[in-house]
Formats: structure tokens, C-alpha cells, sequence
């Protein structure tokens, strides 16, 4: 199931009824799961491993080197687990320092002609739309949705559930739950329906909106605001949402 015009390294791994279609480019040290489908034009670059299930679309290429100047050629890698999609002419990095890693998860979807850069830690089931473009070092947890055009700062974090709108420019932490846009990125409120599809119920809404109500309209510094949700709201993804924030390095976006 490997098109004629194909290229692919003796040594490269390629699991069972994965389709590599024409003109595909895949390197040594890489390895590729079952039931992978790689369309026309798909480079693979060396020190990349993908799971089982991929769907790689044409133009994409796969363990770039880091757009990083300090980047010295070492070896370093993309790994990818099972059941993402990825569009067309999209690129994704490898990590910079030695031996490090750029991380996807499961069953993410990627779109159209954009860019993940070294070392970020994507997670599962997320969304990243056509022409996002997540600098190095992001972390993206599970189920966020980044919408068109968003811009990520290097070394922010994007919470589980989190929501982005269209050409918005993330240069803070954006915590889960929340649904956040403007041009420096803004919270809005929480991410209705993306907590209604995530099967969360009313019960459990009504306590991030009043977390969110706390954090940002009870008029109380950060800290007392995080104790006053962990006193009244205890509550799985409220916990969930104050180590978030408490963890933040770089500050949570504000209203």
C-alpha cells in the first residue's frame, strides 16, 4: 500500500495497512503505526514517531527542525500518538535542546496551513484551526479549541476546555473552561458549549460559572479569590481550574 513514487528509508518502521501515497518522503529513524493514511507530498523527517491511525493530509511535513536559532542540528523528536488528523500544508517541529520532544496526543484536529513549533506539549481531542500558529514550548490541554488565526506566545499554557476566538493574540495563560477572545486575549466567560458537548452538567456549569464570577468580579485579590473557590466550590474541575492558575508562571488573562 506505498505508492510507487514514494521514498522511504530501509530502515524506517511502517506498521501494518498504512497507505503512503505518491511522492511521500519518510527518513530513517522514523516509525509509523497501523492504518495510518499519508496523502500525496507528506515528508516525514527523521526521529519522528507516529501511533496508529493517523491521517496525515498532502503538503504536511513532520519533525521540521526547530525555527530556533540556538538550534545546533542535535538529535531531537516529534512524537504523535494515535487517531489525529492533520490538514494540508501544515508543519510541525521537533524539539530544540538534545534529546528533547515536541508532544501530541490522541485523536487531536488540525487544520489547514499552520504551524506547531518545538517542545510544545499538545494534548488530547483538541482543536487547532487553519492558520493558528503555537509557538515553542505551548502547552494545550485536552479538548481546547483554538480558532482561526490565533497567535500563541511561547511558553503559554491553554487550559482544558478552553476556548479561543478568531485572530486573537495569546500572550497570558488562558485558564480552563473558559471561553476567551479580543486582540491581546481576553476572558469572556466560560465555554458554554463546549462544556454542554463535553457531556458536563448543570450542576457542575453553575459551579465554574461561579468560580469564574469569583476570580474576576468579586473584586478580591488573586490569591483570596482561589481561596474563597476552593472553600465554597469543591468541586473536581474548580480544583481543576485553581492549580491551573496557581501554577501559572507567565498570569492568567483578565476580563
Amino acid at each position: 500500500m506505498i505508492a510507487a513514487s514514494a521514498r522511504i528509508h530501509p530502515e524506517a518502521v511502517i506498521g501494518p495497512r498504512t497507505r503512503i501515497g505518491e511522492f511521500c518522503v519518510i527518513e530513517q529513524d522514523v516509525v509509523i503505526g497501523a492504518d495510518c493514511v499519508l496523502e500525496p507530498y507528506v515528508y516525514v523527517k527523521r526521529w519522528t514517531t507516529l501511533g496508529d491511525g493517523n491521517e496525515i493530509s498532502a503538503g504536511t511535513v513532520l519533525g521540521t527542525d526547530p525555527l530556533d536559532k540556538n538550534f545546533q542540528g542535535d538529535r531531537s523528536y516529534l512524537r504523535m500518538g494515535n487517531g489525529n488528523k492533520i490538514r494540508e500544508h501544515y508543519t510541525i517541529s521537533r524539539g530544540t535542546k538534545p534529546e528533547s520532544v515536541t508532544t501530541l496526543g490522541d485523536g487531536n484536529y488540525i487544520m489547514t496551513s499552520g504551524h506547531i513549533a518545538h517542545n510544545c506539549t499538545i494534548g488530547n481531542n483538541t482543536v487547532i484551526a487553519s492558520c493558528a500558529l503555537v509557538a515553542g514550548h505551548v502547552e494545550v490541554e485536552d479538548q481546547a479549541f483554538i480558532s482561526g488565526g490565533v497567535v500563541i506566545h511561547q511558553f503559554s499554557k491553554i487550559g482544558r476546555l478552553a476556548m479561543i476566538g478568531g485572530n486573537t493574540r495569546v500572550n497570558m495563560d488562558v485558564p480552563p473552561f473558559f471561553l476567551c477572545s479580543g486582540f491581546d486575549v481576553e476572558a469572556k466567560g466560560l465555554n458554554i458549549v463546549g462544556l454542554k458537548r463535553a457531556g458536563f452538567t448543570l450542576e457542575q456549569v453553575g459551579r465554574l460559572k461561579k468560580a469564574y464570577q469569583i476570580l474576576y468580579r468579586s473584586g478580591l485579590k488573586l490569591d483570596d479569590a482561589l481561596s474563597r473557590i476552593e472553600t465554597e466550590l469543591p468541586d473536581e474541575n474548580v480544583q481543576h481550574l485553581v492549580r491551573f492558575i496557581r501554577g501559572s508562571h507567565r498570569g492568567i488573562c483578565r476580563e
